[in-house]
């Protein structure tokens, strides 16, 4: 790199810290912008699966912290109306070799970058522009800024992508499941929630097209179910709490209870099973990272790809000196087969099957032990990848 070549990274929640820190410890000028007053607390469990996952939290010097703030194993007892139990999921299908709550991951991730990035926080991006020289970017809070290349690490619903790349609707499919997850306490009178040897326990009941799971690391409260219509407002959280309890009205089991205690729950977030169809994460100056490149809700692969994707990123600008259209390139190239799984994969079906059938077969299949050891050793193949190189990055 002839000259210190500026950064802007949009979102400050896992893909645009891990980025920033590579980034900002070679040579790049990196500037983060985040809407939120500071990094967000909270928030469900996430999780890292296999040997690619694990050396890049070492490569990143963090795989000690997130291991001591990792939960505890939780499985999943899937029960009936009598809460007799069908089967076990395993801690180790759902929250893979470290789970850790997405809250306590992004602080981690901000505490070890903040020293090789500015962060700005409680501001957006409003407008992008993109000219021979660089990329004129207006925010919602500060002066409109120039910058080399311009970075969105913001999420599915991501500006960055909505702005340079084109509406949202070209590029996010949904298959018709929604999720939401919430705080907010459901009793479990008379069930084990967790064991002696410490591993936790959590409660999920099926019916067709519906999920609750209750007493769960991931969150303590998670709905999925199918509908034919998103009747409610993504920016209202009124209208998403009535949209779920609407989905839920004919529960039996302790839904009733659940669906009460959501109305009152002070975290809540609801959104569309979605996913990303992109042939590719770069544009001119822009590139996407995380979910706003290679998204799919709930399919047990985005955090890991989130920091596979600037690993790799951050690799290929540093190996190409800055250079974005070979670096953006490579990028590309390299992360169409880790992003394979977030393309093909619908989480839909599989948490709520559409029909009793389904719901049993789905529950045989943990209740086999052939399958379900097979289940567990596709988690961590679809997580490996050794074809990423080694940068040698700082």
């Amino acid at each position: 790199m002839t000259t210190k070549k500026k950064i802007l990274i949009s979102g400050a929640s896992i893909a645009g810290p891990a980025l920033a820190r590579w980034l900002g410890r070679n040579g790049f000028d990196v500037t983060v912008v985040e809407k939120s007053p500071g990094v967000r607390p909270g928030g469900q469990a996430v999780d890292f699966k296999g040997r690619t996952h694990l050396e890049l939290l070492a490569r990143m010097g963090i795989i000690e912290e997130v291991r001591a703030r990792q939960t505890a194993k939780t499985d999943w007892r899937m029960v009936d109306d009598a809460d007799r139990v069908n089967a076990v999921v395993p801690g180790e299908f759902i929250g893979g070799d470290i789970e850790i709550l997405r809250g306590d991951l992004a602080g981690i991730l901000h505490r070890s970058s903040e020293s090789d990035a500015e962060y700005v926080f409680g501001d957006e991006i409003t407008a992008i522009t993109e000219t021979p020289f660089g990329v004129d970017v207006a925010f919602a809070g500060r002066g409109a800024e120039r910058f080399d290349l311009v970075i969105g690490a913001d999420g599915v619903h991501s500006a960055v992508r909505r702005l340079g790349f084109g509406p949202e609707r070209e590029f996010v499919e949904s298959r018709g499941y929604y999720y939401a997850v919430a705080s907010g306490h459901v009793p479990l009178d008379g069930l084990q929630t967790v064991l002696p040897s410490g591993r936790a326990v959590a409660y999920g009941h099926n019916r067709p097209n519906r999920l609750v799971l209750l007493g769960g690391q991931k969150a303590p409260a998670l709905f999925v179910f199918r509908s034919d219509s998103a009747d409610y407002d993504r920016h209202d959280t009124d209208s998403q709490r009535e949209f779920l309890a609407a989905a839920f009205a004919d529960g039996g089991w302790r839904i009733p209870a659940a669906v009460e205690a959501v109305r009152t729950a002070p975290d809540f977030y609801l959104d569309a099973l979605t996913r990303t169809r992109m042939q590719a994460f770069t544009r001119g100056r822009m590139a996407l990272v995380g979910d706003a490149g290679y998204a799919n809700t709930l399919g047990g692969f985005g955090t890991g790809l989130a920091l596979l994707g600037a690993y790799v990123l951050a690799g290929e600008l540093v190996a190409a000196r800055g250079d974005h259209v070979a670096a953006f390139s490579a990028y590309d190239r390299r992360m169409r087969k880790p992003t394979k799984i977030a393309r093909t994969g619908n989480a839909g079906p599989f948490l709520a099957p559409p029909s009793a059938a389904r719901i049993r077969m789905r529950d045989w299949t943990f209740s086999n032990g052939l399958m379900r050891r097979t289940m567990l050793w596709m988690t961590d193949a679809f997580a490996t990848d050794d074809s990423i190189p080694d940068y040698g990055l700082a």
